[in-house]
């Protein structure tokens, strides 16, 4: 039997993907690390795609503001320190509301601790002395004379000496991690700039390349796809931050008109844990109830129930009218990318499953019309109700019932 050439070229490929398969779960541990050194190598240019890929959406913005600027260059620049001034001033707000009210909170805090685990001690001498029975029983089961208290002492200076050479040693560690982890950021940071002034560039480099290596047609929809999907991750980013801020207000507004404390903090708290989406906002929830217990016992339970009532208006409402119309998806598709990325990836994959869900529908949406269209498919049969599953129905239920007429008149 002859082989064609395109046939001898799948079957070598298979058989290179196997070959290759085997090798590498033959020497998983091995391949792991290399998969972790290459990884570190690439991160910080990773970290640099990203950030690049976020400050970019506020830029377009300053960009298309600053249009009357005639020279591109000039146009870009005011637009990129624009963007990381919003970006500076925007942290600088948060830190400014968090800071003063995280130590109101922790000099609030400390005290109660104390007085807590003193009144608990208070409480264990006063069932003591209440119960004298209890007190004769550990006096004569309890022989502290037998204790070898030099043998405690012993253990307890091995353990302490133990423990500090552990924290010494994990100091030092910690230490050369956050120096490695200061140098990528700086080199992300450069790389982000990079991205941001030089992105039509790298994006026709990219056609280049996917042109110049692939067939026309697939060349044709991985950039369709490419489009695609940065408009996605684009109108979502906007669409989150859109509906965060409307959060914290909201949070902000109630509390005010409730007189409840730490409102600056805990406002942004739950914004900034809402980037979380759907989900994240219970994180604020348990911390701002946590934190108003401690100052207004009494408010916090109201604390709860204010969040449930603002919680089921925002994920009702605004999140799928803000988010979920920008990216195409009902609340209901929402809900599910937030399940399944939690599941994959954990917070990371709540935030990016999203906009891919919303890619993945879309072209599935288009594959789908596209093949009903060449089936040539009767457009009543992709109704509500189509008619001839519904005359169907009547013909099935109408046997049932008479079926059980008989079975009654037997």
């Amino acid at each position: 039997m002859e082989i064609n050439k395109k046939v001898f070229w799948n079957i070598f490929w298979v058989a290179t993907a196997c070959i290759l398969l085997y090798v590498i779960v033959g020497e998983r541990e091995r391949y792991e690390l290399f998969a972790d050194k290459i990884s570190a190598i690439f991160a910080p240019f990773v970290f640099g795609s990203v950030l690049a890929f976020i400050l970019n959406v506020p830029m377009r913005g300053f960009e298309r503001v600053l249009k009357k600027i005639s020279k591109p260059s000039v146009r870009r620049t005011l637009a990129a320190v624009l963007t990381f001034l919003m970006v500076l001033l925007v942290l600088a707000v948060v830190f400014l509301l968090l800071i003063p009210q995280l130590s109101e909170t922790i000099e609030r805090l400390i005290p109660t601790l104390v007085n807590f685990v003193t009144d608990i001690g208070n409480r264990i001498n006063a069932f003591l002395e209440s119960n004298p029975e209890l007190m004769q029983w550990l006096s004569e089961n309890a022989d502290f004379e037998m204790i070898d208290w030099s043998g405690v002492v012993q253990n307890a200076v091995a353990m302490l000496s133990s423990s500090v050479s552990k924290i010494l040693a994990g100091a030092l560690a910690a230490i050369s991690k956050l120096s490695t982890v200061l140098v990528d950021l700086v080199i992300g940071l450069v790389f982000a700039v990079y991205c941001l002034f030089h992105k039509e560039t790298l994006a026709r480099q990219g056609r280049k390349l996917i042109y110049a290596y692939l067939p026309e047609k697939v060349a044709d929809y991985i950039v369709r796809v490419m489009r695609l999907t940065n408009s996605t991750f684009s109108n979502f980013l906007s669409g989150q931050c859109i509906e965060v801020m409307i959060l914290g207000t909201m949070f902000a507004v109630t509390m005010w008109i409730f007189n409840m404390p730490y409102i600056p903090l805990i406002s942004v708290l739950i914004a900034v844990t809402a980037f979380i989406p759907i989900v994240g906002a219970w994180i604020g929830c348990i911390v701002g109830a946590f934190l108003i217990f401690v100052a207004e016992p009494s408010l916090a339970l109201w604390f709860v129930v204010m969040f449930i009532i603002l919680q089921q208006i925002e994920n009702n409402l605004i999140y799928p009218k803000v988010v979920g119309t920008s990216i195409g998806l009902s609340g209901m598709w929402v809900l599910v990318a937030v399940g399944i990325g939690g599941q994959l990836m954990g917070v990371a994959g709540m935030f990016l499953m999203i906009p891919i869900v919303s890619v993945f529908y879309t072209l599935l949406q288009e594959h789908t019309n596209h093949r009903l269209h060449l089936r040539e498919i009767d457009p009543e049969k992709l109704t509500v109700q189509p008619p001839e599953l519904s005359s169907k129905l009547k013909e099935k239920l109408k046997s049932q019932k008479d079926k059980k007429e008989k079975s009654d008149k037997k």
